[in-house]
């Protein structure tokens, strides 16, 4: 190098620092202790979630063709939420008793914002479905956000399928829905607990009552009804009338003959929990 060429950036900073030594510790420690502060702040994901902001909307009509629920479900919903602000596209998707419609919006919506927005429209969109039919949100997560999975098994043969389902639905699902950062608790598998009624084809011909009267019956016997107070020596007694099924098949067949007044065709019902398969 000859004595007029003036020395690079590299050259005069190290030169600095040599000339200054305590000014570069110190600004090397600052440095270094931003570094470290921002690092353990900085949001770091296995499965960074690159997304959109979208929101499912879910409609169930159970027994209809898939054109039919096109016509009177998804093409209603879709077109009511295409003028909704920040929306950039609406996709729809119908099968057989079920209807998606998904809902994507620009980048950087606030998701619960977004929620809120189709709520509004699905309220305006609901005079145009059919009777019945309630849409409904998903939940506030995306596919990325599926953490963790389980499965209730008992080894020891003292529970069997619609038991661990039970135990899922009524008591481990409320405890993990409660954790900080969880968006939802979705159950599979199992045996829902359900009561179902048999009821003879051949009896109910011969007596002439339709299945319609065994439902209506089975309907008015599964309810409980409120009553008035009564002032007894100076305390006031409730009256109510309990009639849900809950315990034996014999109850509910009481119920539904006498509710029906046809002892017959309905002596047949039986209410049943499924067993595990």
């Amino acid at each position: 190098m000859t004595d007029h060429e003036q020395p690079g950036l590299i050259a005069r900073l190290i030169a600095g620092s040599a000339r200054n030594p305590l000014i570069t510790i110190l600004l090397v420690i600052g440095l270094g202790a931003w570094g470290w502060f921002s690092l353990r702040r900085a949001p770091l994901d296995a499965i960074p979630d690159l997304s959109d902001a979208q929101v499912i909307i879910f409609t169930e009509w159970m027994g209809r063709s898939p054109d039919l629920v096109e016509d009177q479900i998804t093409y209603p919903i879709s077109s009511s939420l295409i003028a909704a602000p920040g929306v950039k596209y609406v996709r729809g998707q119908s099968m057989f008793g079920m209807s998606f419609v998904y809902v994507i919006f620009e980048d950087g919506t606030d998701i619960y914002w977004a929620r809120s927005r189709v709520l509004e429209y699905l309220n305006q969109a609901q005079a145009q479905l059919p009777a019945g039919v309630t849409p409904r949100l998903g939940p506030d997560a995306t596919g990325v956000g599926w953490v963790f999975e389980y499965a209730l098994v008992d080894r020891t043969g003292k529970h069997d399928a619609q038991q661990l389902r039970s135990l899922q639905d009524f008591h481990l699902r409320y405890a993990l829905a409660s954790v900080k950062g969880v968006a939802e608790v979705a159950s599979v598998g199992g045996a829902v607990k359900q009561y179902q009624v048999t009821v003879d084809p051949q009896k109910l011909l011969a007596l002439k009552v339709p299945l319609r009267d065994v439902m209506m019956a089975l309907q008015r016997s599964n309810a409980d009804v409120g009553g008035q107070v009564m002032d007894i020596a100076g305390h006031e007694h409730v009256i109510r009338g309990r009639g849900y099924v809950c315990a034996s098949a014999t109850s509910a067949r009481s119920r539904s003959a006498r509710t029906s007044g046809a002892a017959s065709p309905t002596s047949t019902a039986r209410a049943r929990s499924p067993a595990a398969s």
